[in-house]
């Protein structure tokens, strides 16, 4: 992640004494994406993930923070936060919440096949059902509400054409927001940002999702085409690639089937994905913070995406198998 905060080892070695860890060895931090300040960690009993967080409040991370260690009980594939002697799974440092997970072996696949699509489609399924008993509840953050909110903090800076492409599909969304088809959604905990570098693979094997800070309550289709406007495309032009689009959602439907409504939200919810991030990456573009080691996306990546959701057919969530 961007590192908006500072921390040398000598201020790990003073604040890592509550965790029973042991002695801080080293830290690096990570230089990718814009949210939080991530830090690798080593201590004496192994290599960890110290998070800071820029954005998220003490009251709002107990929700993420159980959620993984609720998923991880239950047989997904998750980091697990490390609680410190008093039992906490947050506490400051520099002032701002923090918190350590286990790191998790292998990489991120940036070049997945359809065997990498089934794995996580799979995976998918069954953090859906495994959250369905979670007993917190937090909206997603970053949806319909938050793009109202949004949108017009960066119409200022497009051009006419993209304004209007803005401004209909929000309103579309609203649209849809407003159905029938869209309130019989089944719903729950969702990542809401698995994308290729939120997973670890050791060769063909899912070793685990991270990175769950814009999780929240929301329809799991949402979630899918989240993940599929990710790991199913060519990334030089947002386009869908069929297999490996049809080993995802199979993989998926075979631990949880897709349901009529799903069918129906499809569409408008690739769409949905597609906004989302696209708005997301037009403030940060346009409204960038103060880091260390800054790496903005590329907004127009999206916008291609969203482009095409409209424009095009999509595969079907289900087919003959």
């Amino acid at each position: 992640m961007a590192v908006f905060t500072s921390v040398t080892l000598d201020d790990l070695s003073s604040w890592i004494k509550q965790f029973p860890l042991g002695k801080a060895l080293s830290i690096k931090g990570i230089a990718s994406g814009i949210e939080n300040s991530n830090f690798f960690i080593t201590t004496e009993t192994g290599e960890y993930v110290l998070t800071i967080f820029e954005n998220l409040t003490f009251e709002q991370l107990p929700f993420y923070l159980k959620l993984m260690r609720h998923l991880a009980d239950r047989g997904v594939l998750v980091p697990a936060p490390v609680a410190n002697i008093a039992g906490e799974l947050v506490t400051a440092l520099h002032g701002k919440p923090a918190s350590i997970v286990s790191k998790l072996d292998g990489a991120s696949q940036m070049h997945p096949e359809p065997v990498h699509c089934a794995a996580v489609g799979a995976m998918l399924a069954l953090m859906h059902l495994a959250g369905k008993d979670f007993p917190l509840y937090q909206e997603n953050l970053r949806s319909l509400n938050w793009w109202h909110e949004t949108t017009p903090k960066v119409l200022p800076f497009l051009s006419d054409e993209l304004r209007h492409l803005l401004c209909a599909e929000v309103h579309y969304q609203d649209a849809f927001d407003s159905t029938p088809i869209y309130r019989a959604l089944p719903r729950g905990p969702v990542h809401a940002d698995l994308f290729r570098n939120n997973v670890m693979f050791d060769g063909e094997k899912l070793t685990g999702f991270f990175d769950f800070y814009f999780a929240g309550c929301d329809a799991w289709i949402f979630d899918v085409a989240v993940t599929v406007n990710d790991w199913c495309i060519d990334t030089a032009t947002g386009e869908l690639d069929v297999a490996r689009v049809r080993a995802l959602l199979n993989a998926y439907n075979l631990v949880r089937p897709f349901t009529t409504e799903e069918s129906v939200a499809w569409k408008p919810m690739l769409r949905a994905a597609a906004l989302r991030f696209w708005l997301s990456r037009l403030y940060d573009y346009y409204q960038p913070r103060d880091a260390e080691m800054l790496t903005p996306h590329d907004p127009a990546h999206f916008e291609r995406i969203l482009r095409l959701r409209e424009s095009l057919p999509v595969p079907p969530l289900t087919s003959d198998l």
